[in-house]
């Protein structure tokens, strides 16, 4: 067995990962202990990686070959590389020649590697000479940006890992921090441990597993994270709290802001934002007071129309209080990508260049142009995400290039999106996987190679440059995405001609190293200076930057000596009034939409959504509602509601959440048109949960603001129910599955997830693959259609019990497997009454015996047999182990809630690898009566009276 180290391609903390493999076969991935990202830890994602790279996947979810399609909706048909980028090539040039440079865009992602985007942007900027480039970091990480470089000077996080164990107050806005970046939030729950003093305050509208470690919690109203930050700078001032020394030696504009936060007044902050005065003033001096305050803050403050806004906002008061340049203090961005930083450093956004130079600055576009020995770079604005997509829909852009992104699930306004893929007269998707939605659109496909099989560099949200190194070669034709760029370059100069003066190529490259080569020299005497480093020097251990040449190591943490990155060296205040969401609540959409991730799945899931066991803590696609307002609808869990914005409208399965706050509901950013199936009203297939969101973007940074919506919440009025579950075998279900989604498609509602056995099933090596439909309609659809659903899920044999009333609409069919004396139920529809599902689908998904049940499998009842319990929600996706299995051994436990937890680690494993459901069990251990108290109110004393 063969051991390569190498980066996770998940999350933007960086962790390391040993991969381990057998020729071309990875066969298993641990956590690197010598990387000081993660230090061994993986979360449930990253330690199931090795899962997403098994043959039987690879075969059926990857893009293996070059493909072309004879028409818009037409299968594609495979094609040999150099056809397929000779197409591309003369596409592209004819597009130019006739409408300009600009009517071509690029559209790239946070996931690629830093040679991989560099040549890119070398290929849009340098070669055709436009800026239509830009990328889904500027989805998540562009109002940061922005934040950083219009206070501190340049896009230059502060902080570092190590700051979260020598903070002595943690102040986390806007970050699901135990989900989002679970091995981060180890770090947190390492700091408590380590320090019990440790503050900690959470600011979110939503009360997540996050807020379960804080000693404070703001559930603030969505979108009041500025008027709260104000609020806070009103009371410093009020109190005495701020530095005049510090404001005075190393910072400007400190009075614009303070007459902006004098009408800030805790009584008005505290009525607009949903909380307490109270609690204003306890944020207000723990921030201000603590020896040292480190903010950890995401996509809540990013994803806003006023995201900019937020994050100069809280920057403010790091600045006010002195709260940065030291251990422990400072403001620190986390990354939501695993290489957005990487991209950024190559100015692979549609207004930067690269080693943060700014596309607007003629100087810095006069560098560039020499670094890369042609004449000029463009000094046209290029269009961002949105707008770029927008053009596209007007008929502006006319041929598109997507490299590792899923524009079709991703971005706001799917109607918007999908008009443009449909309008654009050539669209090229380079990707990995074959399932996602962009690839619907796409005339060109492209294979790419992915985590494994890649070789380059990732920068990580501390700004570790970490290695990417290949344990397998890419299966298939898939080749690496920075030489499918710099042949498609190549091939442009041999139609446009080159742009260079010595008439040679912009595109010399041999490998990813000489790519990171030249990279590196655009870095020299820039605030990100990392020309000190070498591939070889990154072979030895990952490197913060700046390291400049001659240095011995890179800087932990910035701005210690007081100096920022602006022309004067002073930090500025940003004097931003208070803005509300773009669309707030109103009669006609009484309900603010929320979104965000998900636990153990990621983005838009075409990596983790091949594993049903990563389906085991959150099923299928809901939409969650406080408890109260499902009440006061006289509605139900588990009915359909019809969610609508004004964009669009989605039906999903009502869930509660008492996390929430009245009138808010959620819904997970990962269910997109590859879950989540069936027709609008409009007869226009599904696009998830962004034909809700809005385009609306700050005006500064250009992000839409993607976490907040109006939408109004009806009964979907479906009263014909569809159940349909299968064991499936693993080297056919991934394939089955999207066979089994289309067939849905023609149904008003429909989702299809994969799933997985629990507890000790969960682990065997010949384990099946499940697959679950889930559907609804008006009315039963033709027997056609269930003949079709069932023959997929193979419920067409001898093997299968079937029970039929056309008059009813109802079906049924149950697939039984003989195992010596016992039967067990491998597969089952039910149509028309589902009542049964829950005892039934306990049966299938446990692989309980059921020999026993005869008829009764046939059965309506909703009324669970004897000895029949669901197991519940998955807690521990690495052991299996249910919502059932804990609540029963925690009747069991004594002691205190320590010793509960303890008890629980030891006998059911739960929270022992990964730690990403601690957070939920200690929830569970505090909601759970001890053992003890349990005896004592069960038992009577009799007293006799003589």
């Amino acid at each position: 067995m063969a051991e390569t180290r190498s980066t996770c391609p998940y999350c933007g903390v960086g962790c390391g990962v040993v991969i381990e493999s057998e020729g071309e076969r990875i066969t298993g991935v641990r956590g690197d202990p010598d990387h000081p990202a993660n230090a061994g830890r993986l979360c449930t994602k990253g330690s199931t990686l090795h899962l997403t790279a098994a043959p039987e996947v690879t075969a059926q979810a990857r893009l293996l070959f070059p493909q072309r399609r004879p028409a818009r909706g037409a299968e594609p048909q495979r094609i040999a590389w150099d056809a397929a980028l000779d197409e591309a090539a003369g596409r592209f040039a004819a597009v130019v020649r006739e409408h300009g440079p600009d009517a071509v865009g690029f559209y790239l992602s946070g996931q690629l590697l830093t040679e991989d985007y560099y040549v890119f942007n070398k290929l849009a900027k340098g070669l055709l000479g436009t800026n239509n480039l830009d990328t889904n970091s500027r989805l998540c990480m562009s109002s940061a940006v922005a934040g950083y470089k219009a206070t501190l000077g340049a896009d230059a996080p502060p902080a570092c890992y190590e700051d979260i164990a020598r903070a002595h107050c943690l102040f986390i806005a806007g970050s699901n921090t135990a989900w989002a970046h679970p091995i981060l939030f180890r770090r947190i729950e390492d700091a408590r441990r380590a320090n019990p003093a440790l503050k900690i305050v959470v600011v979110d509208p939503r009360r997540t597993d996050t807020c379960e470690i804080a000693d404070l919690h703001l559930a603030i109203q969505p979108g009041t994270d500025v008027l709260l930050f104000h609020g806070m700078l009103h009371l410093m001032l009020w109190e005495g709290w701020t530095r005049p020394d510090y404001i005075a030696a190393h910072t400007h504009g400190f009075d614009a802001l303070k007459a902006v936060v004098r009408d800030c007044t805790p009584a008005r902050v505290a009525q607009a934002c949903g909380i307490a005065q109270a609690e204003l003033l306890h944020a207000a001096r723990l921030f201000a007071t603590s020896p040292a305050t480190l903010s950890l803050y995401c996509m809540g403050l990013n994803q806003s129309s006023s995201g900019t806004d937020k994050n100069t906002a809280l920057i403010n008061l790091h600045l006010a209080t002195a709260q940065i340049g030291r251990p422990g203090a400072g403001p620190f961005s986390l990354t939501g990508q695993p290489n957005a930083m990487g991209g950024r450093e190559v100015g692979g956004l549609a207004n930067l260049l690269p080693a943060h130079r700014e596309l607007a600055d003629p100087r810095h576009r006069a560098e560039v142009a020499a670094l890369w020995g042609v004449p000029d770079v463009p000094a046209r604005p290029g269009k961002s995400a949105v707008e770029m997509f927008r053009a596209a829909a007007d008929g502006e852009i006319k041929a598109l290039w997507i490299a590792c992104t899923n524009p079709a699930q991703s971005l706001p306004d799917q109607a918007t999106v999908r008009r443009a893929l449909q309008r654009a007269e050539f669209v090229v998707v380079q990707e990995a996987f074959a399932s996602t939605a962009t690839c619907a659109f796409a005339d060109l496909l492209l294979p790419a190679a992915t985590w494994g099989e890649k070789n380059g560099t990732v920068t990580n949200s501390e700004r570790r440059i970490s290695r990417v190194r290949p344990a397998v070669p890419a299966p298939g034709e898939a080749r690496a995405d920075w030489r499918i760029a710099r042949d498609l370059g190549r091939r442009l100069e041999a139609r446009l001609g080159s742009r260079r003066g010595d008439g040679g190529t912009l595109f010399p490259y041999a490998d990813a190293e000489s790519v990171w080569n030249e990279h590196r020299e655009t870095t020299r005497g820039r605030d990100l200076d990392i020309t000190g480093l070498s591939y070889a020097r990154l072979e030895q251990a990952p490197q913060q930057w700046p390291l400049p040449e001659g240095a011995t190591r890179g800087r932990a943490r910035l701005y210690e000596d007081g100096r920022f990155a602006t022309p004067d060296g002073r930090a500025r205040f940003v004097a931003a009034p208070y803005r509300p969401v773009a669309e707030e609540r109103d009669a006609r959409f009484p309900f603010a939409l929320l979104t965000g991730r998900l636990r153990d799945q990621w983005h838009g899931m075409s990596r983790t959504g091949t594993l049903g066991r990563l389906f085991g803590h959150a099923p299928e696609p809901v939409v969650q509602m406080h408890p109260r307002d499902i009440a006061r609808r006289g509605w139900r869990e588990g009915e359909l509601v019809r969610v609508t914005s004004r964009r669009g409208s989605v039906v999903l399965p009502l869930a509660a959440g008492a996390e929430l706050g009245p009138c808010q509901v959620f819904v997970a950013m990962h269910w997109g048109a590859e879950v989540l199936a069936g027709r609008g009203p409009d007869g226009e297939p599904g696009a998830g949960v962004n034909a809700l969101t809005t385009p609306v973007c700050c005006p500064i940074s250009h992000q839409p603001e993607l976490k907040h919506a109006a939408v109004r919440v009806e009964r979907a009025e479906l009263p014909w129910p569809l159940l349909a579950m299968a064991w499936l075998p693993p080297g056919e279900a991934l394939a089955l599955r999207e066979r089994l989604r289309r067939l849905a498609e023609a149904l008003p509602f429909a989702s299809c997830v994969p799933f997985a056995a629990g507890g000790a099933l969960q682990q065997a090596a010949d384990a099946p693959a499940g697959v679950m439909l889930r559907a609804a309609a008006a009315e039963a659809p033709p027997d056609a259609l269930l003949a079709q659903i069932e023959s997929l899920l193979g419920l067409d044999g001898a093997d299968t019990l079937r029970y039929a009333d056309p008059r009813r609409g109802q079906r049924r069919a149950v697939r039984l497997r003989r195992d010596g004396v016992h039967a067990h139920v491998t597969g089952l529809l039910l149509a028309g009454d589902t009542r049964a599902e829950g005892w039934i689908r306990a049966l299938l998904q446990d692989q309980l015996p059921a020999q026993a049940f005869g008829a009764r499998l046939l059965s309506p009842q909703p009324d669970a047999p004897a000895g029949i319990a669901a197991r519940g929600r998955t807690v521990c996706s690495c052991f299996g182990v249910g919502e059932a299995a804990i609540a029963e051994r925690l009747a069991h436990c004594a002691g205190d809630d320590a010793a509960r937890l303890a008890a629980l680690q030891r006998t059911l494993r739960c929270g022992t690898n990964c730690g990403s459901c601690l957070p939920e069990l200690r929830r569970m251990v505090r909601a759970a009566a001890p053992a003890e108290a349990i005896a004592e109110s069960t038992t009577t004393t009799i007293t006799l009276e003589p």
